[in-house]
């Protein structure tokens, strides 16, 4: 059977896609480019926060005209179904096979079996440990590659389902995870990006200590990867060994993704963080003392219930102090089923959309003086598509796919996407910069 897969989300939404492709591959079925091509279609939901559920739900009704033109079956994955389950299955009676995020392996029995005209709805509960279903089928770069390391999530800050959804922390195993890096270089990736959510929890649920420092250093031993970037680290568990592993070793991107999420200790506690304002500053003096010239990305929540005034100046002059190279500010959305989600103190709309907006306006003066203090240098950049002909966008170490920012080029050479270049920087602006291929 001819199969579109489209995925909404996370990059571990991008994980879970491509290892159904490779399990569906596995047992006959063809995966391909395009709906209009599919005998069948599968939307890999996001069900994080509201806007994330809207976009999945419009592009699941995108998709049914292509059931309604040539009977394709319209399948639906991910957390939006593994939250709602046969409520989802109600709501929505154009998806005619309905699974969650634990149902992968199921997934090509579930389809053989399938009956025209019937809907199938199954979320099954996590399992014990981490599961491995099968090699994957790469659907992005050829170049670079998300790794997930473990599923689920033990910290259950009040503000969020995913808990709920992906079930408890359980670490994958190192073995495979360094099979699969292995086989990932062996496929021609240069760039290993581990996700999981929370990297730096790694190991814990195996005997109780941080494994993470030590699986860099084995990753960084495998022949054919450049970079390797680190998504998703809580500021109580970077380590000393973990700072020393980012410092010493050539491979791992200086770069470092810390969701602080607030700066306001009374709301940290609220959140249900282990942070503080002293310890998350403490950690980035560390690091920035350690790695000079680390780029450091966060992302925060503006309007969190019971945020006043005092919380929100906390915050912005933690960012105006703090002067972070990347970050992104969401504005609280309140999630049924959550702790925060039942607080009677929610913040108006307007009022937390105002705050969200005052500190990217601050981020944007931050950031584009960042990238002020660039000009004039060559840095190396990851080619990634020629935007027209003899103009290229790519990446810098500094930078995650699709999250930060570009690097705008001219070359007088044809280049291809996964080429190490160095580009000597001209200009400058909030978000990207420009330059050209150095001689």
């Amino acid at each position: 059977m001819r199969i579109y897969i489209e995925t909404m989300g996370c990059p571990k939404n991008i994980v879970d896609s491509e290892t159904a492709a490779g399990l569906l591959e596995s047992k006959g079925h063809e995966i391909v480019a395009a709906p209009e091509d599919a005998e069948a279609i599968l939307v890999n939901t996001c069900g994080f926060i509201n806007d994330a559920k809207t976009e999945s739900i419009n592009r699941i009704f995108d998709l049914s005209a292509y059931k309604e033109e040539n009977g394709a079956i319209l399948m639906v994955s991910g957390c939006l179904s593994q939250r709602y389950g046969t409520q989802f299955a109600e709501a929505m009676p154009e998806a005619d096979i309905i699974i969650g995020v634990n149902d992968y392996d199921r997934l090509p029995e579930i389809l053989e079996q399938y009956q025209k005209d019937t809907q199938v709805c199954t979320g099954r509960k996590e399992d014990e440990d981490y599961v491995e279903i099968g090699p994957r089928k790469r659907m992005g770069t050829s170049y670079s590659a998300y790794l997930k390391i473990a599923e689920g999530c033990d910290n259950v800050c009040t503000y969020c389902i995913i808990p709920y959804i992906r079930g408890h922390y359980r670490s994958r195993g190192e073995e495979e995870i360094l099979k699969e890096a292995k086989q990932l270089a062996a496929e021609g990736v240069k760039e290993l990006i581990l996700v999981a959510q929370d990297v730096t929890a790694y190991g814990m649920d195996f005997d109780g200590e941080y494994h993470l420092a030590g699986l860099l250093k084995k990753l960084c031993r495998i022949d054919g990867i450049r970079w390797i970037r680190l998504l998703y680290c809580y500021e109580d568990r970077i380590t000393d060994e973990l700072i020393e592993t980012i410092a010493s070793e050539e491979k791992i991107c200086k770069y470092i993704d810390i969701p602080i999420q607030h700066a306001s200790d009374k709301v940290l506690k609220e959140m249900n963080r282990r942070s503080t304002q002293a310890s998350t500053e403490a950690t980035l003096k560390k690091l920035r003392d350690a790695v000079p010239g680390i780029c450091i990305r966060t992302t925060l929540i503006a309007g969190f219930p019971g945020e006043k005034k005092a919380d929100y100046f906390i915050l912005r002059n933690f960012v105006r102090d703090m002067k972070f190279d990347r970050l992104g500010v969401f504005a609280y959305s309140k999630e049924e089923g959550t702790v925060a989600g039942r607080r009677k103190d929610q913040v108006r709309r307007d009022v937390k959309e105002a705050r969200r907006d005052r500190i990217m306006a601050l981020q944007r003066e931050i950031s584009l003086a960042h990238n002020e203090e660039l000009v004039g240098r060559t840095i190396e950049v990851l080619v990634e598509e020629e935007d027209t002909p003899g103009v290229y966008l790519g990446r810098s170490q500094w930078d995650a796919p699709e999250i930060d920012n570009s690097v705008i080029f001219t070359a007088d050479r044809e280049l291809q996407p996964g080429e190490f270049v160095q580009v000597v920087i001209t200009d400058a602006y909030d978000y990207d910069l420009s330059g050209k291929l150095a001689e």
